[in-house]
C-alpha cells in the first residue's frame, strides 16, 4: 500500500507538472508584487542540504520588510516536489534563478512571521522530523526543487528557490559507483608586512642572521587568528587538500601540514608571461630563481628545518590564464603540474570531465589540473548568476545546497563513468564556510573525497591535440591590471637602483684592500639586496592585499640607506673680506664607513663658493669639509648644498646655507690702498708747507 501511495502520488505530482501554466493573472500579481518591493525579503541562513533518511529538514532565514510599509503577521512555508527529478543542466540552473516553473505542492512546514515594520527583520525557523510525511514520501535520491514562501495579508510577498539532495539511504534503489571528488584549500597570507624592528637592525646594525632575513616579511595580525581557525578545520577534514605558500610556512612558528607547496609567494607566473619582460622584473629585484621549483622546496625544506624533506610542488594560478607560453614558463621554472583555478575548461564539455589535462608545450609536457568552473565558484562564495544571488545562492546556506544538488547532478550524468573533478576554494576562504562544505560532501554518498596524487595519477580527459585546442589563446589580464603591474615593476626599480647605488658607489670602496675590508661589509652588501628581493617577491605575487604594503616596504629600505647618509644644518654665514670658509658636516648612520662628494653652488655670480669636496665619513659619525668662499662686492647669496655619490649622481635631501657680505678692507689690496692714501696725505702736506703765499694772503 506505501508502494502504491507514493505510485499514485507521483503521478499525480506529474499531472500537475504536464497541466500547470501560469495565467496572466497570477504573472501580473507577481509582477505587481515584486514591483512593491525594494529588494529581497527572504535569506536563507541555514538549511539541510544532505536529505537522509534520519536527518529531517531544518531551516533557519531571515525575513526582512524592504518596503516602506508595515507588513502584517504572515507565514514562512517551506515545500517541495518530493518525486520531481532534473533532467538537464539547463532544469536546475534555471530553478536556482526562480525562472523554472516547477511545482511544490508538497509542504514540508510552515512558521509565523510576526508584523514587521519597515527595515525589521524576523528570525524564523522550520523544523521537520524524518517522519513528516512529504520527506517520507521520497523515494528517489537526487536534487530535490524546494521553495521557501512568504506571505502576509493573503498576498505573497516573496519567495526563495533552493535544493535539498535526498541520499539513496532507506531508499530500495540500486546503488551507483560514487563520484570522485578533490577539493584543495590555498593556504597562504592574507597580508603581508614589513618586520620594522628587524629592519632597522639590518641597517643600523649591520645586518642579521640569515633566519631572522628570511622574516623581514611577516603576515599581517589577522592572520594568526584565521590560521588557527583554519587549522582546526584541516585537523576535521583530513580529506581536505591543503597546498601552501612555502614563505608563509617558514613565517609560521610551527608550519601546518600540508599536502603540497606553490611557487614562492604565490608569484603570478601568468602576467609574467603576459608582461613578457624579463628585463624589467630582474631591474625590480626578481629574479627567475627566487620562484622556481627548487627554490619553493628549499624554502618549505627551511619552514621545516629538514634540509631532506620532500613535497610536491603546484604553480598556483595567478591573475591571469594559463596559455601555452604561461605553461611553458612553469615547466621551464621546474613544474611538472600546474592548477588551474579558472578559465581552462572544455567549452562545450557535454558532462562534468576528470580535471585533468595534458598540455606539450615547447618545454615538454605539462599536467594542468582544472578546476570545475561551478563548483568551485559555489565553495568560493559565487552565485552561479546575478538571479541566482537574488532568488536562492545569495546566502552560504543557499550556495550550498546548490553546490550539493549540483554535484549529485553531475554523478547522476554519468552514473558509471569515472570521474575525477577538481573543486579549488579560495585563498580567503571562511574557515566555517570550509567546515560546512567538508561536512556536506562528506555527508553525500554519490562523493568519494580523494587526494591531490590520486587526481595527478588519473588518466587525463584531454592530451595531445585535444587538450592544445582548450588552452586559452588570450592572457586574461586587462589594461588596467596590466598598467598597475607595470608601475609596481618601476616602483620596485627605482628602489633597487637605490640599494645597489649605495652598495657600488656611496659605501666606501676598500675591495682592493682585503686586509682594511671590514669584517661583515661584503655580506651586508648581500643581505641588503635579498631583502629587497624578498620584498619585490611578495609585491609580485599572488597575494593581492600584500602588494602596496610589501612596495612600501622596499622603498622603505631604500630611503633608510639613502637618508643614512646626509648633510647636517648649516648656520647662517657673515663674510667681511673677500676670502671665508665655509664649513659642513656629513653625517652617516650606517655601520660602515661611507665616501661621498659634497656640491656647492650659489645663487649669485659676485658671492661664490668651491664646488666639490669628496670626504670619507666614519661609520655613526661625522666628517667635516670647508667650502671657500669668495666675495666680489656686499651682498646676499644662498649657497645650496648636496650629496653625489661617486658617480657624480645627487642623493639624499639637500641643504641651504645663507650667506651675508659686509665687505671691509683687511687684505693685501686695503693696506696697498691705505698706503697711497698715506702717500697723497704726505704729499699734500708738503706742498702745503712749502708754496709760496699770494700778497693778499
Amino acid at each position: 500500500m506505501r508502494a502504491l501511495s507514493a505510485i499514485l502520488a507521483m503521478v499525480m505530482t506529474m499531472a500537475l507538472m504536464l497541466l500547470y501554466a501560469p495565467v496572466p493573472k497570477a504573472e501580473a500579481e507577481a509582477e505587481e508584487t515584486q514591483e512593491s518591493q525594494s529588494g529581497t525579503m527572504l535569506s536563507i541562513d541555514s538549511s539541510t542540504a544532505v536529505l537522509t533518511d534520519t536527518s529531517g529538514y531544518h531551516l533557519s532565514a531571515t525575513v526582512t520588510n524592504t518596503t516602506d510599509q508595515e507588513i502584517p503577521s504572515g507565514t514562512l512555508t517551506l515545500a517541495m516536489n518530493a518525486f520531481y527529478t532534473f533532467v538537464s543542466r539547463n532544469d536546475i540552473q534555471e530553478w536556482s534563478e526562480g525562472i523554472r516553473q516547477i511545482p511544490t505542492p508538497n509542504i514540508v512546514g510552515q512558521s509565523e512571521v510576526p508584523a514587521l515594520q519597515p527595515g525589521a527583520s524576523a528570525n524564523v525557523h522550520i523544523d521537520a522530523d524524518s517522519n513528516q510525511e512529504t520527506l517520507a514520501s521520497v523515494n528517489s535520491w537526487g536534487p530535490k526543487p524546494v521553495t521557501l514562501s512568504y506571505e502576509a495579508n493573503g498576498v505573497q510577498q516573496d519567495e526563495a528557490h533552493t535544493f535539498a539532495t535526498r541520499t539513496g539511504a532507506g531508499i530500495n534503489t540500486p546503488d551507483t559507483p560514487a563520484m570522485n571528488i578533490t577539493i584543495v584549500q590555498p593556504l597562504e597570507a592574507q597580508g603581508w608586512t614589513t618586520d620594522n624592528t628587524m629592519l632597522e637592525q639590518l641597517v643600523n646594525k649591520g645586518g642579521v642572521t640569515s633566519a631572522e632575513l628570511s622574516k623581514i616579511a611577516v603576515p599581517g595580525k589577522e592572520d594568526e587568528a584565521r590560521l588557527k581557525s583554519l587549522e582546526q578545520t584541516f585537523t576535521k577534514h583530513d580529506k581536505l587538500q591543503v597546498v601552501a605558500d612555502p614563505t608563509y610556512l617558514k613565517a609560521m612558528p610551527m608550519p601546518t601540514q600540508v599536502d603540497g607547496i606553490t611557487q614562492p609567494a604565490l608569484f603570478d607566473i601568468t602576467a609574467y608571461s603576459a608582461l613578457n619582460d624579463s628585463k624589467t622584473y630582474d631591474s625590480a629585484g626578481v629574479g627567475t630563481s627566487q620562484w622556481n621549483a627548487e627554490q619553493a622546496l628549499k624554502n618549505y625544506q627551511s619552514a621545516l628545518g629538514d634540509p631532506n624533506a620532500s613535497m610536491t610542488t603546484y604553480a598556483w594560478q595567478g591573475t591571469g590564464n594559463w596559455t601555452a607560453d604561461a605553461l611553458a614558463k612553469a615547466k621551464q621554472q621546474g613544474y611538472d603540474t600546474v592548477i588551474a583555478t579558472h578559465d581552462f575548461e572544455e567549452d562545450d564539455a557535454a558532462t562534468a570531465e576528470t580535471g585533468k589535462t595534458v598540455v606539450t608545450t615547447d618545454a615538454g609536457d605539462i599536467t594542468v589540473l582544472t578546476a570545475q568552473s561551478v563548483l568551485s565558484n559555489l565553495a568560493q562564495g559565487k552565485a552561479t548568476s546575478a538571479d541566482a544571488e537574488a532568488d536562492g545562492e545569495g546566502t552560504t546556506a543557499g550556495r550550498l545546497a546548490r553546490f550539493v544538488a549540483q554535484s549529485a547532478f553531475y554523478q547522476m550524468e554519468q552514473p558509471y563513468s569515472e570521474r575525477n573533478l577538481l573543486v579549488c576554494l579560495n585563498g580567503n576562504s571562511d574557515p566555517a564556510v570550509v567546515d560546512a562544505l567538508m561536512t556536506d560532501v562528506e555527508q553525500s554518498p554519490w562523493l568519494n573525497i580523494t587526494d591531490l596524487n590520486t587526481l595527478n595519477n588519473a588518466d587525463p580527459a584531454l592530451s595531445g591535440d585535444d587538450a592544445a585546442a582548450i588552452v586559452p589563446q588570450s592572457d586574461g589580464i586587462n589594461d588596467a591590471t596590466q598598467a598597475n603591474l607595470r608601475q609596481t615593476l618601476n616602483t620596485l626599480a627605482a628602489s633597487t637602483n637605490d640599494i645597489k647605488r649605495f652598495n657600488a658607489s656611496i659605501l666606501t670602496d676598500v675591495a682592493d684592500d682585503a686586509k682594511q675590508a671590514p669584517a661583515g661589509l661584503k655580506a651586508w652588501r648581500r643581505q641588503l639586496v635579498n631583502a629587497h628581493g624578498i620584498m619585490a617577491l611578495h609585491a609580485l605575487g599572488g597575494e593581492n592585499p600584500a602588494g602596496s604594503t610589501m612596495v612600501e616596504g622596499a622603498g622603505q629600505l631604500a630611503s633608510l640607506l639613502i637618508n643614512g647618509v646626509a648633510i647636517t644644518p648649516t648656520e647662517n654665514v657673515n663674510v667681511v673680506s673677500e676670502t671665508a670658509q665655509m664649513p659642513v658636516t656629513i653625517s652617516n648612520s650606517h655601520p660602515y664607513p661611507v665616501t661621498v662628494k659634497v656640491s656647492s653652488l650659489t645663487n649669485s655670480m659676485q658671492i661664490v663658493t668651491s664646488r666639490f669636496d669628496t670626504v670619507e665619513v666614519p661609520a655613526h659619525g661625522e666628517a667635516q669639509v670647508a667650502f671657500i668662499i669668495r666675495v666680489a662686492t656686499s651682498g646676499t647669496a644662498d649657497a645650496t648644498l648636496s650629496l653625489q655619490d661617486r658617480q657624480g649622481i645627487t642623493f639624499g635631501a639637500t641643504q641651504t646655507t645663507h650667506i651675508t657680505s659686509a665687505l671691509q678692507i683687511s687684505d693685501k689690496t686695503g693696506f696697498i690702498i691705505i698706503g697711497i692714501a698715506v702717500l697723497l696725505g704726505a704729499l699734500g702736506l708738503w706742498r702745503q708747507f712749502h708754496r709760496k703765499k699770494d700778497p693778499d694772503e
